[in-house]
């Protein structure tokens, strides 16, 4: 009995609060959370000595106890990693758009000169 007790009440807490606890660790500055209110915001600050977490939410700054973050919505790291993966992406859509409107434009200088030739004709 005890040793079910063990497998499934206790074990699984302490996973838990394994995972929680590592979590709380990797937090970083910049890194969006939800707190156990369900309040949103990015960490604009963090003290480890007093296990506080202070919360940009819209321009309002709310402290609030590390244990109170329920879980990271994005981190800053992932941020960063999205940004430069984006950003070979949309210079490839520039270039392409350039290259695009360089052609227009060649065409459009090509039928330029055929025209006024024609005005001269006349």
């Amino acid at each position: 009995m005890i040793a079910l007790m063990y497998f499934f009440m206790i074990r699984p807490q302490q996973k838990q609060r394994k995972q929680h606890q590592d979590m709380m660790s990797q937090l970083h500055k910049g890194d969006e959370v939800v707190t156990i209110g369900r309040m949103h915001g990015k960490i604009d600050s963090i003290n480890r000595e007093d296990r506080t977490v202070t919360l940009d939410c819209e321009g309002i700054y709310l402290t609030f106890d590390m244990v109170a973050i329920a879980r990271v919505i994005k981190s800053a790291d992932a941020e960063k990693t999205e940004d430069k993966a984006s950003e070979p992406a949309e210079k490839k859509e520039a270039s392409s758009e350039t290259k695009e409107e360089l052609a227009a434009s060649d065409s459009s200088k090509d039928e330029e000169p055929a025209s006024d030739a024609d005005s001269d004709e006349k």
